[in-house]
């Protein structure tokens, strides 16, 4: 509802301002980033250390305010979003000075004497939009490399998180250049306001639905985006894995955050023996996990509001509930869930799930998995469980997935080098590391010539000497 800038140099009036300008507010951030503040690599280096500070100076609120918009449990909220902060500034500021250097590249003959390099330069001004079921970590995570590559930036926080959105509305102005960075509270009058605006990238988490806008919007002045998106990501098990590990990882993948992660398992693929044996496993992780009511345990959290949670009760009666199915929609409570004898036409097959429930889908033909996947879009994670690794490659080689992991769940995240994006339906461009700086920058392509040798087969006239010359210098 606002833009959340404290004692801004340039933006103070809009800072508090109810009735703020969208078109105002970018034009200030387009100013002070022409004025080449941002591009100076210790501006770059203090403004990610700041924003690490302004992390860990405030992480029991992060860790409150977590635990108030999804009952997220304390070491679940800095595992899955603090720590992944604290690690991917670090490694940011590590690899920065490298990541900035111009990379030298050959010079044809032709053009000597010459030096040739690629030169990354920032975009300009960027928009993020963040989304509610890790609204620290999606949020802030692709800021760090708008920032590594010198941009000025809005953030927009999700309305459905509203006890994060309000904090980092609170705080990024507090330790970050208010010239260059403003974070934007509301809804969709808010975000279609900042759609409207010119922008130099815009980077979106969230559903397809809303992707789809955001590239309409971007159009109109061929803005690139990237796109993290989602979808049914599988997760095959094969007979020969190592189902007491598989039960625990699959659990975890699942179930953390209530089900509620854009890269979790979204259904298991297997053959009917290694459903009747997996299934019990399962129950039995859980149980371990969350006890036998999941309701009372402190590590359970909750689905984000009841819209979502009667959305998910709907899926319950696509196939047989063998584990939980349990529901309380004014707590916005859903109990682990796992299903079995699902109908594949039904809702639970045909869209991405985002909570508590887990279908296993036995197959009569186990060969048929890769066929099964590949019938549908393209998922932003595949998982394979197997100790056959030519199995593995298969897989991987023949179904196309924005990322995988073989014998694990979503731990690919951790690996700081690794991109992180989707393809097709689950989104496009990437991010994390190095390859976010790149999302983020312009690579542009220099050559610096000197005055002398300054050959004439270029000019005209022409005639059969040059063309002779010409030749040999192709050869």
């Amino acid at each position: 509802m606002e833009v959340s800038v404290l004692e801004p140099q340039m933006l103070s009036d809009l800072a508090r301002a109810n009735d703020w300008n969208a078109a105002t507010l970018v034009a200030g951030l387009r100013t002070y980033f022409r004025s080449g503040s941002t591009t100076e690599l210790s501006w770059r280096r203090k403004q990610l250390s700041q924003l690490r500070k302004m992390i860990s100076e405030n992480e029991a609120h992060f860790v409150q305010a977590l635990r108030d918009d999804l009952r997220k449990a304390p070491q679940e909220s800095y595992l899955t979003e603090i720590s992944f902060l604290y690690n991917d500034i670090d490694h940011t500021l590590k690899s920065l000075k490298k990541w900035v250097r111009p990379r030298k590249v050959q010079s044809p003959m032709m053009t000597q004497p010459a030096k040739s390099y690629v030169q990354p330069e920032p975009l300009g001004v960027v928009l993020i939009i963040g989304a509610w079921n890790y609204p620290l970590q999606l949020l802030l995570s692709p800021l760090v490399p708008a920032i590594a590559a010198g941009n000025c930036a809005v953030v927009k926080p999700s309305e459905l998180s509203p006890a994060t959105s309000r904090l980092i509305a609170e705080l990024l102005p507090r330790y970050l250049d208010n010239d260059a960075f403003a974070c934007v509270e509301g809804g969709v009058a808010e975000t279609t306001a900042l759609l409207e605006q010119r922008w130099d990238h815009i980077m979106y988490t969230g559903g397809g639905r809303v992707g789809k806008i955001i590239m309409s919007a971007a159009a109109k002045y061929l803005t690139p985006v990237t796109l993290e998106l989602g979808g049914k990501s599988p997760c095959i098990v094969a007979d020969d894995a190592n189902l007491e590990v598989a039960a625990r990882r699959i659990a975890w993948g699942k179930f953390t955050n209530a089900g509620q992660t854009c890269i979790a398992p979204d259904y298991v693929l297997c053959s009917r023996r290694t459903a009747d044996r997996l299934t019990p496993m399962l129950q039995r992780v859980l149980w371990e996990m969350y006890g036998e009511h999941p309701r009372e345990s402190a590590d359970y959290g909750r689905i984000i509001n009841s819209q979502h949670t009667l959305r998910l009760s709907d899926y319950l009666g696509d196939g047989e509930v063998v584990f939980g199915g349990e529901v309380d929609v004014d707590d916005c409570y859903m109990t682990p869930t796992i299903m079995r004898n699902v109908n594949l036409s039904a809702g639970v097959m045909q869209e991405e799930i985002f909570g508590p429930i887990l279908p296993i889908i036995e197959l009569d033909d186990f060969s048929k998995a890769e066929e099964f996947v590949n019938e549908r879009e393209k998922p932003l994670a595949l998982y394979v469980f197997t100790q056959d690794e030519a199995l593995a490659d298969r897989i991987l080689s023949r179904c196309s997935s924005g990322n995988a992991c073989v014998n694990d769940c979503m731990m690919f995240m951790l690996a700081q080098d690794l991109p992180f994006g989707g393809v097709g339906a689950s989104g496009m461009g990437s991010y994390h590391g190095e390859h976010g700086f790149r999302t983020f920058s312009h690579y542009k392509a220099v050559m610096r010539r000197r005055n002398i040798l300054d050959i004439d087969i270029r000019y005209a006239p022409f005639n059969d000497r040059k063309m002779k010359f010409l030749r040999m210098l192709s050869k």
